[in-house]
């Protein structure tokens, strides 16, 4: 159920960060380092590791909590969330996409490595915008992120809410290997907030 809820986590995380940057221009640098980190890390001996540890999901575990407690402020990133987990069921059955974006993900990780940190993800976030555009903006529904126009037209907040969104697809696809489906969402609701609230104090 920990790693269950982390991967949850994960989409909310990524979702909220869309949700900051469309309508701020500005998001967690962070937790958005972490939504990255995610898309590299193909095999890892945990889901913690995946992201980086625990401590980088603490905006994802927060905005899981407040989505299941019923908070009116963050109906887009539960709207996010929901259109991503209804297009990994179509990402699965896709192997061709599987193949494209495993392949390119391995190329982009290994991309500018002797740069700064925030000019390795920049350029990361837009190799990755475009792998997005390729492959999971052909996939439906299509997710029109909604914000302040002004940030939509800038091409590194574009970059980096695709890349988002595609760090909120490994997040989908996670929490369906571990058994997680609309079932435990609906049911199991109770546990996920006990575990999300234990995973914020430890």
């Amino acid at each position: 159920m920990k790693e269950r809820t982390l991967a949850l986590a994960g989409i909310f995380q990524a979702t909220e960060l869309v949700r900051q940057a469309a309508n701020h221009g500005t998001w967690s640098g962070y937790a958005a380092s972490s939504c990255l980190h995610s898309l590299f890390q193909l095999e890892s001996d945990s889901i913690a590791e995946i992201y980086g540890g625990i401590a980088r999901m603490k905006l994802g575990v927060e905005t899981t909590l407040a989505v299941l407690q019923g908070d009116s402020r963050y109906t887009e990133s539960l709207r996010y969330a929901v259109s991503l987990l209804q297009i990994e069921k179509k990402f699965r059955k896709s192997r061709k996409f599987q193949e494209t974006v495993g392949s390119r993900l391995a190329d982009i990780a290994s991309q500018g490595i002797e740069l700064e940190q925030h000019e390795r993800e920049d350029l990361q976030a837009h190799e990755i915008s475009k792998l997005y555009t390729d492959t999971v903006s052909k996939l439906t529904p299509r997710i029109i992120v909604s914000g302040r126009p002004q940030y939509l037209k800038s091409e590194r907040t574009v970059d980096w809410v695709r890349t988002l969104l595609m760090a909120g697809l490994r997040s989908a696809t996670l929490w369906n290997q571990l058994g997680g489906g609309r079932f435990e969402l609906m049911f199991g609701r109770k546990k996920i907030i006990r575990e999300a609230e234990s995973l914020l104090m430890s």
